[in-house]
C-alpha cells in the first residue's frame, strides 16, 4: 500500500513539474490581460505594438504589419539573430530592457516565472483558449 501511494505521489510530482515546465495557457489568457490595452495575440491586428500571433519562432523587429513602427534598438536585434524563441521570450518577459536594451515597450516586465511560462504557452497555444 505504502508503494502504491509513493508512486502515485512520484508520478503527481513528475506531471506537475512537467506541467509548470510547459506552462498552462488558460492561465497564461488570464496573465495576457496585462498586456492586452498594446498587444493581441489571438488576431493580427496590431495595437500600441505588433499583433503576437504566430510570435513564437518569428524574429524580432519582422511582423509585417509593424515594420514601420519598430524601434531601431528592435530592428537590430532582430537583424543580429534574435528569434522569439520560448527561451528568449522568457528573458525578455521578465526584463525587456534588458534583453533589448532602448526598445519602446514602457512594460517593465513580468517577475513570477510561472506567469512568464503561462503567457508563453498562451502565445504558443493555436487556438487560444
Amino acid at each position: 500500500m505504502l508503494r502504491a501511494v509513493s508512486k502515485a505521489s512520484l508520478l503527481l510530482l513528475a506531471t506537475s513539474i512537467a506541467a509548470h515546465a510547459g506552462g498552462d495557457p488558460v492561465q497564461g489568457k488570464h496573465v495576457f490581460n496585462r498586456c492586452i490595452a498594446c498587444h493581441e495575440a489571438a488576431s493580427d491586428r496590431d495595437k500600441v505594438g505588433p499583433h503576437l500571433m504566430g510570435v513564437v519562432g518569428r524574429t524580432a523587429g519582422t511582423a509585417e504589419s509593424f515594420l514601420g513602427h519598430y524601434s531601431e534598438a528592435m530592428k537590430g536585434a532582430g537583424a543580429a539573430g534574435l528569434v522569439w524563441d520560448e527561451a528568449n521570450l522568457a528573458e525578455y518577459l521578465k526584463a525587456p530592457k534588458l534583453k533589448v536594451p532602448g526598445n519602446k515597450m514602457a512594460f517593465g516586465g513580468l517577475a513570477n516565472d510561472d506567469d512568464i511560462a503561462n503567457v508563453i504557452a498562451y502565445l504558443k497555444a493555436d487556438p487560444k483558449p
